[in-house]
């Protein structure tokens, strides 16, 4: 594509996305589909753009006034994502002049809130939370996530994994933690290797690998993953179970489900079911009640704890958003606790960052349910073999009490989960 005529690509997609009526990447997905002849290099460019322009907004508005032309062009000139050389070509000289003079500004001149690209609301929770590690989760959280795999323990292992993808010419890494994870070096087609079409891989984060092995679900239990979404840790929580037992795949979004359905496909797996539930009361749940052996619920959050993936949250979520998603984490929290029989274990858990979400509900059921002992999660980990494991936790007496991962320590997203054993 003629490089003007990528940039106002760039420039119209990156118009669409500011409107914050939809995810971001749902927006992207939508402009692929509508404009089919885009290539891959033209489908990056585009994307990385309009991610770059979203985790560097602040700074990017503070900027393009100075600038000329249609807003959503000044945003896509100084977040494009490809050679200088090659923007350059599209640009006039009243623009190149413009982009040099906002390339030569320094960053540590800039105020505060240009380089933390934060909305206000969200800066004091995370410096009351990390102090002078702020600034590291602000580099960390405005770079791009890499690509973590999970691997099918169920057929295949990791070191057998990692040659075959050598082989077809894409570097990976065992990931620290997870047991089962690859790294990617750079994002491949992976569609198109027969590593991935066999099942022998997933895309998942390591953060939420290490909510399936949290779980530690056996062979024959019966076993309910509450909001299953589109299925990444059922399928990994499917494995650990040796594909023997009945794992309930619930969500209320029968859309997400239908995601899984393909994966579950290639995953080999007999023994997950899934559900859609109209709400956590739903008569299905009730059935259940005092049968299962393991809950785990990955609750609807904020999602703050993936901005690297999803920078739009940023802007598209706010203090009334999390303050209604904390009361609907309580409620679905109580409503998954009725499944367990004595015994039984529950994880709750979430990706985003923020206190309110994460430890203060976890702490308001343990107050609340008296017949569930909460279980110290760095000594779950430690006895499933995993390096440092107290180094990934945080809370209670011997600071091992809660899951606590975070993107500038760990590499990972931003993840939080508590556990329970019930009496």
């Amino acid at each position: 594509m003629h490089p003007k005529a990528l940039l106002d690509a760039c420039a119209e997609l990156v118009k669409l996305t500011l409107k914050f009526d939809h995810p971001a990447d749902s927006i992207v997905s939508r402009y692929f589909r509508d404009n089919r002849t885009l290539g891959p290099r033209e489908r990056a460019t585009l994307a990385e753009t309009v991610y770059t322009v979203l985790r560097n907004k602040l700074r990017f508005d503070h900027f393009a006034p100075s600038g000329s032309g249609p807003k959503e062009r000044r945003l896509a000139i100084l977040g494009f994502h490809g050679p200088r050389d090659f923007l350059k070509s599209a640009l006039s000289d009243q623009e190149k002049n413009w982009l040099d003079q906002c390339d030569a500004v320094k960053t540590e001149d800039l105020m505060e809130r240009h380089r933390h690209n934060l909305p206000e609301w969200l800066v004091q929770p995370l410096k009351d939370q990390l102090g002078a590690e702020f600034w590291p989760l602000v580099e960390a959280m405005n770079q791009p996530a890499p690509l973590d795999l999970r691997v099918n323990t169920l057929n295949d292992k990791r070191p057998d994994v990692q040659k075959e993808l050598t082989a077809a010419g894409i570097k990976s890494q065992a990931t620290p933690y997870s047991p089962w994870g690859l790294r990617l070096a750079d994002k491949p087609m992976l569609t198109k290797v027969d590593v991935f079409a066999r099942g022998a891989i997933e895309v998942q984060d390591e953060g939420s690998q290490l909510l399936a092995l949290l779980l530690d679900a056996k062979r024959g239990e019966m076993v309910v993953d509450f909001c299953a979404g589109a299925g990444g840790k059922t399928l990994a929580i499917g494995a650990t179970m040796r594909n023997t037992g009945r794992l309930y795949a619930f969500d209320t979004s029968a859309h997400r489900l239908d995601a899984l359905k393909p994966r579950l496909a290639r995953s080999k797996l007999s023994n997950v079911h899934p559900a859609a539930i109209a709400h956590e009361r739903d008569e299905r749940i009730k059935r259940l009640a005092g049968k299962i052996d393991r809950v785990i619920v990955d609750a609807p959050c904020s999602g703050l704890g993936t901005l690297r993936r999803n920078p739009d949250l940023k802007w598209r979520q706010s203090p009334q958003s999390v303050e209604e998603l904390a009361a609907k984490q309580a409620a679905i929290l109580q409503s998954a606790a009725r499944l367990l029989k004595p015994g039984g274990r529950l994880l709750y858990a979430t990706c985003s960052i923020l206190p309110q979400e994460n430890e203060a509900i976890a702490q308001a059921f343990g107050e609340a349910n008296k017949e569930f002992t909460p279980l110290p999660v760095g000594e779950i980990l430690s006895n499933l073999k995993v390096e440092a494991a107290a180094s990934l936790c945080s809370g209670g007496e011997s600071g091992q009490q809660y899951l606590r991962l975070w993107p500038h320590r760990h590499a990972t997203d931003g993840f939080f989960a508590a556990a329970w054993v019930k009496n």
